[in-house]
């Protein structure tokens, strides 16, 4: 060993080889140049940041964990220098730091997480592209849970969450189907927990797009008929308003009329009446003063309906109105929508072909039919009730049903107009027993696959949506999201923003690590091929980052010996501080694909 060789034992051995491949990434010295505005005593903030989001890598349920666990972390003088570090800070410095964060900082924090994804994200994009002719996004919103008396989490709100009524948040997340990670996560937008689904898609598809830097062809063609056909309604609209004015007009005309004429019956009643009393008249029923009796008491009730003709027309009125100034409310969305996807696609030299997968919470008709006209094929499930009703409708006895899984039969509709929906949709209806009950569910599918020729490709393609699902499982259970280590909002956003960069940086590592790095006992001599010895995402976070080691570090990097008591006893990672991205030029972002 030469006297620049150091060699220290870790008991976060995955942690020693993830801050090697962090600093190799930039991800450390990027860190470190945000501006971060706090007291400095002997740790720096910027650090303190860092040391947070390790102990997020790691999989720490709590923040105190951080000094107080079996292990401590602020104690592994290897971890702290396998990321750029002399020391750690102590777990009450950390939270003091978070606690002082301020929201625009956190933004530069995820900034710099942004620009480190950016490469790993332009090549997936491009390999997509290339041996799959799509990109296949996933989208879900999954609750954030805190203790319902609880009042010191700020922008907490009571909304579904695991199926209950409870105190939190909620994340809305999207995913990418990456040919070589699997899972991209790419965007997670925090929410306070009563945001539904269906009011989150918009944002979730423009954030996701940012990201990828890439866009389908906006549909125009479909948009402007949308529009024009909304005119025309509009006119009608126009037309039966002008109508109710008309109505209610005359309705007050004749009111008027009925009570001048209510008013000089009851005067002459009145004239009468001084009448028969000055000479003492009685009255009769056929006199005089019984049929003026009468004729006001037919007035009366006259006026009495004028009253409620007026009434009945200004109600009408005021729906027709209502109704008017809905579809000019929409109308005039739908025009600035459509000015803007022009201007996107005269920007678009290379629009993609893409899918979204989504779940039943987004399935709103209105926002089927944005997904559509911004380009994409959609997978959803209708929200509520609309749709399963009127499908179980269209099945009797002699329908034939498609198996398509051990439980699940579907029958299908292509291209069917459906309510509330401007667009045709293909549609299909599923039925499966759960504990011995026959339950139904509907599907959606917009795009140029046949779908309904094919049903067991569609029940599999839509459930490959499973894939976010699992994702989400592994931040609450792998990354500890369900516990929620921080609460002050600037540090609660770049927690969401941490765990998801974790669950990618993981995956990034593996794949360095298995193809440049990893070797075996019987390589120490770095010579032949490297064997894949790394288990998945869960036991490499909840058991190689928890796993003894001894770090060799030289001049290029860093050897790790796993000792006799870890799960790769034995193994041996030789890790190189430096690795190479292959970029997306942007020859092949912009002129590769052509217009669909």
């Amino acid at each position: 060993m030469s006297e620049n060789e150091t060699t220290l034992l870790t008991q976060h051995a995955m942690l020693v080889a993830w801050g090697e491949y962090a600093q190799s990434l930039g991800l450390v010295k990027k860190i470190a140049g945000v501006p971060l505005e706090q007291k400095e005593v002997e740790h720096s903030p910027q650090r303190k940041v860092l040391e947070f989001f390790v102990a997020i890598l790691g999989g720490l349920p709590y923040l105190k964990d951080i000094s107080r666990s079996a292990h401590p972390l602020d104690q592994d003088r290897a971890v702290a220098k396998a990321w750029g570090q002399e020391s750690w800070a102590d777990q009450s410095g950390v939270s003091r730091t978070l606690t002082a964060l301020t929201l625009e900082q956190g933004e530069q924090i995820v900034a710099v997480l942004r620009e480190v994804s950016q490469p790993f994200i332009d090549r997936e994009v491009l390999l997509a592209l290339r041996d799959q002719g799509k990109l296949v996004y996933d989208g879900d919103l999954t609750g954030r849970p805190v203790s319902n008396s609880s009042t010191s989490y700020p922008n907490v709100a009571f909304g579904h969450m695991s199926d209950e009524i409870a105190l939190g948040y909620q994340a809305a997340l999207v995913s990418l189907h990456s040919p070589t990670f699997g899972r991209l996560w790419l965007s997670v937008q925090p929410h306070p927990g009563d945001k539904i689904a269906c009011t989150a898609l918009g944002a979730m598809v423009r954030s996701a797009e940012a990201q990828t830097k890439v866009r389908p062809w906006r549909r125009t063609d479909l948009l402007a008929q949308r529009l024009a056909h909304l005119q025309a309604e509009q006119r009608i609209l126009t037309a039966k308003v002008e109508q109710a004015q008309h109505c209610l007009t005359q309705s007050r005309a004749a009111q008027v009329q009925v009570e001048q004429q209510v008013q000089l019956w009851h005067q002459h009643l009145n004239d009468v009446e001084a009448l028969y009393q000055a000479k003492g008249k009685v009255e009769r029923p056929h006199s005089q003063l019984a049929q003026a009796r009468q004729k006001v008491a037919v007035y009366a009730r006259r006026q009495e309906r004028c009253a409620q003709a007026v009434a009945q027309a200004m109600q009408g009125l005021d729906k027709a109105q209502a109704r008017l100034a809905q579809q000019q409310h929409e109308i005039e969305q739908l025009t600035q929508r459509l000015a803007t996807f022009e201007q996107e696609n005269a920007t678009n030299a290379a629009p993609i072909r893409a899918v979204f997968r989504l779940d039943a919470g987004f399935g709103t008709p209105e926002n089927v039919a944005g997904l559509i006209e911004l380009g994409y094929e959609v997978y959803t499930k209708p929200y509520g009730s609309w749709l399963k009703a009127d499908l179980q409708r269209c099945t009797s006895a002699t329908t034939q049903w498609t198996r398509v899984g051990q439980n699940a039969e579907m029958v299908a509709w292509a291209a069917l107009a459906v309510p509330k929906c401007p667009y045709p949709l293909d549609v299909a209806l599923e039925r499966f027993y759960a504990g011995g009950t026959l339950r139904y569910s509907a599907l959606i599918h917009y795009g140029p696959e046949a779908v309904t020729t094919d049903l067991p490709a569609w029940f599999s393609d839509y459930n490959g949506r499973q894939t976010i699902e699992a994702g989400i499982k592994e931040g609450k259970n792998v990354f500890e999201m369900h516990h929620l280590k921080v609460r002050s909002e600037a540090a609660l956003y770049l927690q969401e923003q941490f765990a998801a960069f974790a669950a990618n940086l993981v995956r990034w590592a593996a794949y360095w690590l298995t193809t440049e790095c990893l070797v075996s006992p019987e390589e120490v001599d770095l010579t032949g091929q490297p064997r894949a010895i790394l288990p998945g995402v869960k036991a490499q976070v909840q058991t190689l980052a928890h796993t003894s080691a001894y770090v060799t570090w030289f001049e290029q990097g860093c050897l790790l010996r796993f000792t006799e008591h870890s799960l790769l006893a034995g193994s041996i990672l030789y890790i190189v501080r430096q690795t190479a991205i292959q970029l997306a030029l942007p020859l092949f972002k912009s002129c590769v694909f052509a217009p669909s």
